[in-house]
């Protein structure tokens, strides 16, 4: 393995810097999805929204989850500053959501392109000796394009081993901003039901 390192020349250390990089941040996020229920207060979002359409006292903060906590953000304020506010809090846990996700993003368009990098300086380097001491021995010409191939081998495999985790997480922000949205206008009907019960 360290053979093979080497042999792909300098561009192998930012394409290391890149691999590492994306593991602990794939790792990182992981960690963070799999800890993070947006509804598990469900039961308790149900309350809150019927205490809100019934014009009963809110229930205190039991739930822990983002959503409820948008909820009761929302239910502090009427009309058009409760959507405002509700608006602020789910922006906040998407802002949270998608950390990292650019630095996934740029690795898996950059590490392709430094993986080519390597081996058209691989080649160039091959040509040079070849130049140099002609075609005496012709396998250690072939030799050493197949050593300029490694690194977009090695840029290849950091991008799609990228690419799936950053495509999931990007899928559970698009469900969570769904989420939001599906709750925070139900909490917006609830509010002008009882606006309008109220007149």
């Amino acid at each position: 393995m360290w053979a093979l390192f080497q042999a792909g020349g300098p561009v192998m250390w930012p394409l290391l810097l890149c691999s590492v990089t994306a593991l602990t941040i794939i790792l990182e996020r992981a960690y963070f999805w799999a800890r993070l229920d947006l509804d598990r207060d469900r039961a308790e979002i149900e309350t809150l929204l019927e205490a809100c359409r019934t014009r009963q006292d809110a229930p205190g903060p039991k739930g822990g989850s983002a959503v409820f906590k948008m909820l009761l953000s929302g239910m502090a304020h009427e009309g058009f500053a409760g959507a405002r506010a509700m608006e602020s809090a789910a922006l906040e846990e998407i802002r949270a959501m998608r950390r990292g996700m650019n630095i996934l993003d740029t690795i898996i368009t950059i590490a392709p392109m430094l993986g080519i990098l390597g081996t058209v300086l691989g080649i160039i380097t091959t040509f040079d000796i070849l130049g140099q001491r002609g075609v005496e021995d012709p396998m250690s010409v072939v030799s050493g394009i197949a050593e300029a191939l490694i690194t977009t081998a090695a840029g290849l495999g950091i991008s799609v081993g990228t690419v799936f985790p950053f495509n999931y997480f990007n899928s559970r922000i698009e469900d969570a901003r769904d989420l939001f949205e599906h709750y925070g206008t139900r909490l917006e009907i609830a509010q002008e039901s009882r606006a309008s019960g109220e007149r």
